[in-house]
Parts: C-alpha cells; structure tokens; sequence
C-alpha cells in the first residue's frame, strides 16, 4: 500500500502541470482580441477581458488516528492507518469590455457596459447600508437605556 501512495505522489506535479496548462489555455491574446470585423470603410475589433486561477493540494498520512483506541483498531483490523487525497479546482473568465471601431474618422473606442453587473452592485449596496443604518439603530437604543 505504500508503494501505491508513493507512485501516486510521484504523479501529482505532472497532473497538476498539465491540468493548469489547460486552464490558462484561455488567457491568451487571441482570446483577449477577436478577429477584427471589416465593413463600409470600417473596422470593428472587440476587446475582452480574461481571467484565469486555480488552486490544488494534496496529502496523505500514515498512522492510527489519535482519538482511535487501539482496540478498536485491532477489531478492524488495521492497526496502521493510512489515507491520502488530493484535490483541486479552477476556472477561467472572459467578458467582453469594449469595442475598437476604427474608420475614415478616426479611431473610437467604446466601451461595453454591463447593465447586470452595475445593478447587482446598486442592489448589494443598498443593502449593505439599510443593515449598518438598522444596527446602528439598534445600537443606539442599547446605550440609550
């Protein structure tokens, strides 16, 4: 069993190379850059933001448990103890910020606003500040007695 662990932490830094490898796949340039879009003397190029991350962790351990009474283990059986895992996760982003419009002209850029995101933000807000207003109210009755 040993062994098996041992294979098994040897593989770790090669899967998580690779697994990081295709995450960060995303965040290259021509994911930040679309193609540029050619129309009526103009040229539209759409501009994004990307993001990526991710986090990984592993360990095992060899030993009985210490709140495990050794004649429990012995019933079991497994007077040694063993135990690993390994886990880990990411993900990657990509929104679009704005759009490069480039023409007889001159050169424009606009920017792409998200509604979504500016009302989320208002709402989260005002919700923060009505739950300081009514602790603070309640606060208040507190030092006032």
């Amino acid at each position: 069993m040993a062994a098996e662990q041992q294979g098994w932490v040897e593989r770790v830094p090669e899967q998580a190379t690779a697994i990081a490898e295709r995450i960060f796949a995303a965040a290259q340039s021509r994911a930040v850059w679309g193609d540029p879009v050619h129309a009526e003397g103009y040229t539209v190029i759409p501009a994004s933001e990307v993001m990526a991350g991710g986090g990984f962790g592993y360990g095992f351990g060899i030993g009985r448990s210490p709140g495990v009474s050794s004649r429990v283990a012995s019933q079991d059986g497994d007077n040694e103890g063993s135990g690993g895992g390994s886990g880990g996760g990411g993900g990657a982003l990509g929104r679009p910020v704005a759009t490069i419009i480039i023409g007889p002209d001159g050169v424009r850029v606009r920017p792409v606003v998200d509604v979504t995101k500016i009302a989320l933000a208002a709402v989260t807000t005002w919700a923060a500040m009505a739950m300081t207003i009514m602790s603070l109210r309640r606060v208040g009755r507190i030092f006032r007695r």
